[in-house]
């Protein structure tokens, strides 16, 4: 069964999170599996305060998870939200759903004329 998919609200919050250039590098990097904080700034060439900074808005939203290494808490892995990617990738394509778009006569009254 196919999740829900998110609504209009969550869809913008994602899409303007996963507007900035960093971000969206930085979960293009996770949609490749788990990255610790060090993989991600070597990829990056990105400072680890940076990397931090950014990596801190996509696990408040949501869309990444983090959890420090079991046998040594200095690192952090992150990995993709899978649950919620498939969501916003549900509702993404309920939004864009292909097919025609229909012709339509604008209503306005200078239309009207």
């Amino acid at each position: 069964m196919k999740p829900d998919p998110l609504d209009l609200n969550d869809l913008s919050r994602y899409l303007k999170i996963l507007s900035d250039p960093t971000r969206l590098k930085l979960f293009s990097i996770l949609l490749q599996g788990v990255h610790c904080n060090c993989e991600l700034s070597s990829l990056t060439g990105l400072s680890n305060n940076l990397i931090s900074h950014h990596m801190h808005v996509l696990v408040d939203a949501g869309l990444v998870i983090a959890t420090r290494k079991p046998d040594d808490a200095r690192w952090i892995l992150y990995a993709i939200n899978r649950e919620l990617l498939d969501r916003f990738q549900n509702g993404l394509s309920a939004f864009l759903k292909p097919g025609p778009i229909p012709e339509r006569e604008p209503v306005c009254p200078p239309c009207q004329k």
